[in-house]
């Protein structure tokens, strides 16, 4: 394929223009990223799993996606580690399939991040509803509130948004222990299995388990979003490594203890459709409202915003790298003098509020969002792959437990993952699938003719690509 690409000169200056802040996050601050990405995933979701296969259906179902993320985690930690550009699971595929697969990659991504913080924004709104707060009966104005001032920190510069942004992910972190802690005195396995529709361990066979996997995948959403900020890491080869395997240990610790203490305290019944799930937990467990029920609740309103904040960041890494290499229009990667891309911060951004404002429907949002991140893991584990074989001899300062074969395990699960998305919601995979095909046509037609052979990731493939030429 990368002979059917062309290159464009540019000026000397157009790299000037398009730099981030190096030396920004170290891996605490990158772990911090990680488990910010996802936070929101604890406290909903990943509940509607029960009513789609019971409690032992939805456990299957998070063991299922527990082992694809951490397999997949320990892969993207090596490719970050080797391959330390902004454009992350772009950047590997694109020296691994070429310039077609990296922008496939690029594109299943940048749907996941720039769709996620429009549903999001609705579940906050729905939140401020709830809770009465500000009198407010629309919620247009907390969509506008929260891209306007969230894209602003970002805006004024990448550490305060990165040390802001692990400050509410810590206040969302104690809510979450409180819960738990909370919960424990209360727990009954019976009420596990306390379904209405039917009983057991499998109420709903192994087509539920199936079904939960859409769920089940709540709990670790967005993790892999941390290599995006690798050109702002401190000693990303160090960093990277330390800081996505640290996330995905917190996230795992919470995925089982929300999973059974949360059912197990209240019961499985209460929680199947509940959009604020923790709080009617607390309720359910301890027969009525109390002190508990009510940090969580307002507490909850921080872990939303957590993983909104967070979110934003890696929409707009995305989009820098693909638009710095000419995939999609280049005047979208240019920085400001603060070094943060401000129109691939603010322009996605529009997008999501006028989403989020319009269709108001934050589980068909964040359906879109799920098929475009499962449809990228399976491009991401097939470039590690890929590289694993045809280039055993690249510089890899972390190298996956296991190689070729545990980023194996995660492709299989992904590509079920994929699968599962159709039975869930085909409205939603049916979008995501016509916007890829949008995309690609605008590479095929146009940007194919016009990348940048200067940006870190066409160069990393460019140096392969003359290595293995000399090398034949």
């Amino acid at each position: 394929m990368a002979k059917h690409v062309e290159y464009e000169k540019v000026g000397g200056d157009y790299l000037e223009h398009r730099q981030l802040k190096r030396g920004a996050a170290g891996w605490v601050l990158l772990a911090g990223l990680g488990v910010s990405y996802v936070i929101s995933g604890d406290f909903a979701g990943w509940n509607f799993g029960l009513a789609q296969g019971g409690w032992g259906g939805l456990l299957i179902a998070t063991v299922l996606m527990a082992t694809m993320y951490t397999c997949m985690v320990f892969g993207l930690a090596e490719l970050a580690a080797a391959l330390p550009v902004a454009g992350a699971g772009y950047g590997f595929a694109r020296r691994a399939l070429g310039p077609l697969g990296g922008f496939a990659t690029g594109i299943a991504i940048l749907i996941e991040y720039a769709i996620a913080p429009a549903a999001i924004a609705v579940f906050i709104g729905g939140y401020v509803e709830t809770l009465g707060l500000f009198g407010l009966t629309n919620s247009w104005p907390v969509y506008l509130a929260c891209f306007a001032i969230f894209v602003g920190v970002h805006l004024y510069g990448v550490g305060e948004a990165l040390r802001l942004m692990f400050v509410i992910t810590g206040i969302a972190v104690v809510a979450l222990l409180a819960f738990v802690i909370g919960m424990i005195g209360r727990f009954d396995s019976a009420k596990l299995f306390d379904l209405a529709e039917g009983d057991g361990f499998l109420p709903f066979g192994v087509t539920g388990a199936l079904g939960a996997l859409v769920y089940a995948i709540w709990f670790f959403l967005a993790v892999e979003g941390v290599p995006l900020a690798a050109e702002e890491a401190r000693d990303p080869k160090r960093d990277m490594p330390r800081g996505i395997i640290a996330a995905m240990a917190v996230l795992l610790l919470f995925a089982a203890t929300i999973l059974v203490f949360a059912p197990g305290g209240a019961g499985a019944e209460a929680l199947k459709a509940s959009d604020n799930p923790l709080p009617a937990a607390v309720r359910a467990a301890y027969g009525g409202d109390n002190a508990l029920a009510q940090v969580v609740n307002y507490v909850g309103l921080a872990g939303l915003v957590a993983s909104f904040f967070s979110i934003i960041f890696a929409y707009s890494r995305q989009l820098f790298a693909l638009s710095r290499a000419g995939y999609l229009p280049r005047w979208l990667s240019r920085t400001g003098r603060r070094k943060t891309p401000y129109l691939a911060l603010i322009v996605p951004g529009a997008i999501g509020f006028l989403l989020a404002a319009i269709t108001r429907d934050g589980a068909l949002l964040i359906n879109i969002a799920v098929f475009g991140a499962a449809l990228s893991y399976v491009l991401m584990m097939v470039s590690h792959i890929v590289l694993r074989v045809r280039e055993p001899d690249l510089e890899r300062p972390y190298r996956t437990p296991g190689g070729a074969v545990t980023t194996g395990v995660a492709l299989v699960l992904a590509v079920a993952a994929v699968v599962a998305t159709f039975f869930v919601d085909e409205l939603a995979a049916g979008i995501t699938a016509g916007i890829v095909v949008v995309a690609l046509a605008y590479f095929w037609f146009y940007s194919r003719r016009h990348l940048v052979a200067a940006a870190p990731e066409e160069e990393f493939a460019a140096i392969a690509q003359a290595e293995r030429e000399l090398g034949g």
